[in-house]
């Protein structure tokens, strides 16, 4: 949701703080803010409406400096989009300020408490009511440390925060409570922030607060406590990214760079996890035994959005190959179902950030009834990371573009290791089956380069359909969630309604949306000598038949060479020869660089799609 940075030390505070803002404006942008504190313990504060560049500009006509401040990026929740709703928000004193991340679910119970205390409000938002708790419990004789410890335990929700204070020189105090907060450790400097970027360029040793944790920061030092002021000792990591990964590199839009970063993500994801001469995966991580994945009966996965594409897609792996029955659930319904579930059942939870809310409380949910938890995830040490029984880290690197591209490949690379590893434990793949998977796993780096290669044939694609309003994406079998896929991409960036669907589900109502207006996208892969493969193309070339009988336009994604359905389709889509399993992976690649020329013919905001945020850590 929202991006939070701080800063104490000896550098220039409001270019570090705008550049760190910068580095998390996919967490939102609706408006902008930053406070700092100067020599003269004088607070300043400057906010703006709308993107980071607003903020800056009202900087330059009206600048400001100090010694240690913080800064805010929002994603609007509480409260209109508005300069007056932008972070930081002040006590009445203007003394305290105040930065977060989340929702306060009782702040009106709160507000009304503080009112009734003469506390003056002048926003809609659950935030402000943070820097009026600090300030009463000030007024009754707490120290600052101590009066944001009293505040945080009053609040009920999800909530990051950083708060300073003009009477507390160079202190900056960071809270989590579910939503995330990374610290970064300098020479004599410290930093706060909501995800890795901001951070990386001044250092690559950081923590993560954990829950209920909070941190005071200084010159000097970093001092964490719980909320009950029991000292806890952080578990610090240093961080591999390049903190290049994070810039732009020559490309346009993050989204575009992502999307040619796949080759690599997929290398990395990878890297040492499979031999090529006995077909073994090695998976780290794994506080999971051998003796207790071979007594798994079930495997049920929960996820949001593109992770739960991915989810599918790996439904069909671990039921091919390790012949264990898998059920696929999104991470916002899970817990108000009900679900089945008891000590053999294996509940996988997938999250680009490891820090998904909805995600996080159905692995919760889930551990109440005895299951063992894996992850897949991409941020080491994240709150998914650090309480999940077994994590497959992925190795995409940070992931800036709101629309995820890479992470679902990263995503569906882990998942296909695991069906690989669950079968093997299970006796459900021989060494010779297993050496061919990973082969046909070490040569996709290489078949996503020569579709990227191919990219000019997407953007000149685009021309023909930019001004469409509607989508219709088809697919069948492992080729359904990247159909849903597809879709969701071109939504997302390119605000053009469009619709994943099953292709043996057209005569049960789609059929009816069909007419020479409609660019109908559909996914058909084959693999030959795979007799089931075989059946599901067959099936899927009669719906492209079906859609040309109707008039409807249909843009195919085939394996090359594939005559049959090329004969029948309007536009073709060639990818590389695969096995079923990762055609997937290759499918999808074409539909990320179709969407994304379409969003720029049409002038949208790619990197940054309306109304969206990369990091959902709120319900």
């Amino acid at each position: 949701m929202c991006g939070i940075v701080g800063y104490v030390g000896n550098k220039q505070v409001v270019p570090l703080i705008i550049d760190g803002l910068r580095k998390l404006e996919y967490r939102g942008y609706d408006s902008a803010g930053i406070a700092v504190v100067d020599e003269n313990h004088q607070m300043s504060m400057r906010r703006a409406e709308g993107k980071l560049r607003n903020l800056e500009e009202c900087i330059r006509l009206n600048p400001l400096d100090g010694n240690y401040g913080i800064g805010h990026t929002r994603w609007a929740t509480h409260g209109r989009p508005t300069e007056e709703n932008a972070h930081p928000h002040r006590d009445c004193t203007g003394r305290i300020v105040v930065v977060h991340n989340g929702i306060i679910e009782n702040y009106l119970k709160l507000k009304e408490d503080l009112r009734a205390k003469g506390h003056e409000f002048k926003t809609e938002t659950d935030t402000e009511i943070v820097a009026h708790l600090v300030e009463e419990n000030l007024k009754n004789g707490f120290s600052f440390e101590e009066a944001v410890r009293e505040t945080v335990k009053k609040l009920h929700g999800i909530f990051a925060l950083s708060i300073i204070s003009a009477d507390e020189p160079d202190t900056i105090i960071a809270v989590r409570e579910g939503a995330p907060v990374v610290i970064g450790l300098g020479d004599g400097e410290f930093f706060v922030a909501s995800d890795i970027p901001p951070i990386l360029q001044h250092t690559r040793d950081v923590f993560y607060l954990g829950e209920k944790e909070i941190a005071v920061l200084t010159k000097d030092s970093v001092r964490v406590t719980d909320f009950d002021g029991n000292v806890v000792e952080p578990k610090q990591q240093r961080i591999t990214w390049d903190p290049i990964m994070a810039e732009k590199g020559g490309f346009k839009h993050f989204m575009l760079k992502e999307i040619y970063e796949q080759p690599r993500a997929v290398r990395d994801t990878v890297r040492g996890r499979i031999s090529l001469d006995t077909g073994k995966v090695y998976l780290e991580q794994m506080n999971i035994s051998e003796d207790e994945f071979k007594q798994i009966k079930s495997v049920t996965v929960v996820a949001c959005g593109t992770s739960w594409h991915a989810g599918i897609a790996g439904k069909y792996m671990i039921e091919q190959l390790a012949r264990v029955p898998v059920d696929v659930d999104y991470a916002s319904e899970f817990r108000y179902r009900n679900p089945v579930l008891d000590e053999n059942t294996l509940l996988i939870v997938i999250s680009q950030s490891g820090e998904t809310a909805d995600t996080i409380a159905a692995m919760r949910e889930a551990k109440k009834y005895g299951c063992k938890t894996l992850a897949v995830c991409n941020v080491q040490g994240s709150m998914i990371h650090r309480e999940a029984d077994g994590t497959i880290l992925t190795h995409a690197g940070p992931e800036i573009g709101v629309a995820s591209t890479k992470a679902f490949t990263s995503q569906m690379i882990a998942l296909y290791l695991f069906a690989l590893y669950l079968g093997q434990l299970r006796g459900k793949l021989d060494e010779t089956q297993a050496r061919q998977h990973a082969q046909q796993l070490a040569e996709l780096p290489l078949k996503i380069e020569h579709l990227l290669g191919d990219a000019d044939s997407i953007e000149e694609l685009s021309r023909e359909f930019f001004r469409s309003q509607d989508f219709l994406y088809l697919g069948r079998g492992i080729n359904f969630p990247v159909a849903l896929e597809g879709a969701l991409k071109l939504k997302e960036i390119s605000y053009i309604h469009a619709e994943g669907y099953p292709a043996g589900e057209m005569k049960h109502g789609p059929n009816a949306l069909i007419d020479e207006k409609l660019p109908v996208v559909v996914v058909n892969t084959r693999e030959e000598g795979n007799a089931s493969s075989e059946l599901r193309y067959e099936k899927t070339h009669s719906n492209i038949v079906e859609v040309k009988a109707r008039d409807g336009i249909v843009v195919s994604v085939l394996t090359e060479g594939d005559e049959m359905s090329s004969r029948v389709s309007d536009h073709v889509i060639e990818i590389p020869e695969s096995s079923d399993l990762l055609a997937p992976i290759l499918s999808v690649v074409p539909l990320q660089l179709l969407a994304y020329h379409i969003a720029v013919r049409r002038g949208c905001d790619v990197d940054q799609p309306r109304n969206l945020a990369k990091s959902v850590t709120v319900e």
